[in-house]
């Protein structure tokens, strides 16, 4: 194969990420905290070259590169589209607030764009190395962004209890792709599913790997029982961090759990599709009824997380075409409300003051009646209330789970989503008519507000209009 542009043109975002990445982090080091802002604009800039590049090479045909390492198909566009777009609004929401704790630095735009980088790689992965490169890169990045404020005490115990546990995960997982090609004898994904498919691999290595590959896939996520990692890690990072690490790497974790299950290993759905059952169903009743007892609003939306985490799990365990594209669908629609509601907390925060607790939400709406609304719809889109996105990322789930007659399975997650709308709906309350504790006004730069409104609208517009991301998102399998 000749490698020359042309040859390349499909891998091109990553490239361009990749060296813009590395000239930001040289550049900063020549600015001073008065020029710091040109990282900022840099590191925006870099992401709309990035969803540029992406929506101009993206195509209904599939390209395989660097010897089937690397795959572009119409999956592949949609979620690095809509994985850049979540971390320009990450970027955008964390300019305020790490000025105001006083720690903007450009490291935090560096780091997160090298976790991007990870990520597109991990969502474009044909192969298990692949995989874990783009896997390990986004992690290493996630560590030191959770530690990165170096005077954080609970940012350092944060960041030790991910790392560790990241660690075990991770060896985990290499260790079932280990046993899968150990039982196949290939690496590269759709080969493996071909030896899967022939019967000639030993059935018995195959599931045992299976099961380390699950866990693997289950702690990336924060699925119950491998989610012990989530509440601290939200809770000790600087907000700015937990909306970064809340929402963009959700849709890299379904990209995961694409490549690794559906693309390699669909020949053992009966088997993964029976683990997911059971990691679906202990999420969502775990993360919506400890989310509960949350007082810390970063954590109550880590346990939330969790929640939404087995309705992801509902759709990939559907098995069908249909069931992808909602699970697809609920991961970006995911990623876009976490984003809005931790950009809000973020908002709230200011010099020497960390909003954290529900309470510091009382009475929003006399302050900024503007903010209160936006966080309105992104808590009933959360809790899937129509007319909001949230309401048919659940129905579109639902609808994949009963067309498989696993409507008993559809019934616990009713039942678990009306739980888990009392916790929104108190948020909500808190808002609306409880009297603030603060009356110091809310200042937010205009990127800011202009993003935020962006953010709060789509979830309305998706709402009432899903055909068109539905749509993105079927096609993407052909649904």
């Amino acid at each position: 194969m000749q490698y020359n542009l042309a040859s390349m043109q499909p891998a091109l975002p990553e490239i361009f990420l990749l060296t813009a990445a590395c000239l930001i982090l040289v550049i900063d080091l020549f600015l001073t905290e008065r020029t710091r802002l040109l990282t900022y604009g840099l590191a925006l800039a870099t992401l709309i070259g990035a969803i540029g590049l992406t929506v101009v090479g993206a195509g209904p045909e599939r390209q395989i590169l660097f010897d089937g390492s690397f795959v572009r198909d119409p999956m592949a566009d949609a979620l690095k589209t809509g994985l850049l777009s979540i971390a320009l609004f990450a970027f955008v929401y964390a300019k305020d607030y790490l000025r105001g704790q006083g720690i903007l630095r450009g490291e935090y735009y560096a780091l997160g764009l090298f976790a991007v980088l990870g990520m597109m790689v991990m969502i474009s992965a044909n192969s298990f190395l692949t995989v874990y490169l783009g896997l390990e890169l986004l992690a290493l990045c996630l560590y030191a962004l959770v530690a990165f404020n170096r005077d954080s005490d609970s940012g350092a115990e944060a960041a030790m209890k991910y790392f560790v546990l990241g660690a075990l995960a991770s060896g985990m997982l290499l260790y079932g792709i280990s046993m899968v090609y150990g039982a196949t004898g290939q690496l590269v994904l759709p080969e493996v599913a071909a030896v899967i498919a022939s019967g000639k691999a030993d059935q018995t290595v195959l599931v045992f790997g299976l099961v380390f590959i699950v866990i693997g896939v289950s702690f990336k996520f924060g699925a119950v029982p491998f989610h012990m990692w989530v509440p601290d890690v939200y809770h000790g990072a600087p907000t700015a961090v937990t909306l970064f690490l809340g929402s963009a790497p959700k849709i890299a974790a379904f990209a995961l759990a694409m490549r690794l299950l559906v693309d390699g290993m669909g020949g053992l759905l009966a088997q993964w599709q029976d683990m997911l059952v059971i990691l679906a169903v202990l999420s969502m009743a775990l993360g919506n009824l400890v989310a509960i007892a949350q007082t810390n609003i970063k954590r109550m939306l880590a346990y939330s997380t969790i929640s939404h985490v087995g309705f992801i799990f509902l759709g990939l365990l559907a098995g069908s075409d249909k069931g992808y594209a909602a699970a697809m669908f609920y991961a970006i629609v995911y990623a876009l409300t976490a984003a809005g509601g931790f950009g809000v907390i973020a908002m709230l925060s200011r010099k020497g003051f960390d909003a954290e607790n529900i309470h510091d939400l009382k009475g929003l709406n006399d302050r900024s009646p503007w903010l209160a609304f936006m966080m309105l719809l992104i808590l009933f889109s959360m809790a899937g209330v129509p007319p909001t996105v949230g309401f048919f990322a659940k129905l579109f789930v639902l609808d994949a789970v009963i067309s498989i007659d696993m409507v008993w399975l559809a019934g616990i997650a009713v039942f678990f989503s009306i739980i888990g709308a009392f916790y929104y709906i108190r948020v909500v309350k808190v808002m609306y008519f409880d009297k603030p504790i603060d009356s110091s006004p809310l200042v937010a730069s205009m990127d800011t507000r202009v993003m935020m409104s962006v953010n709060g609208l789509a979830v309305l517009g998706f709402g009432l209009f899903p055909a068109a991301l539905l749509g993105v998102c079927r096609a993407a399998f052909g649904a």
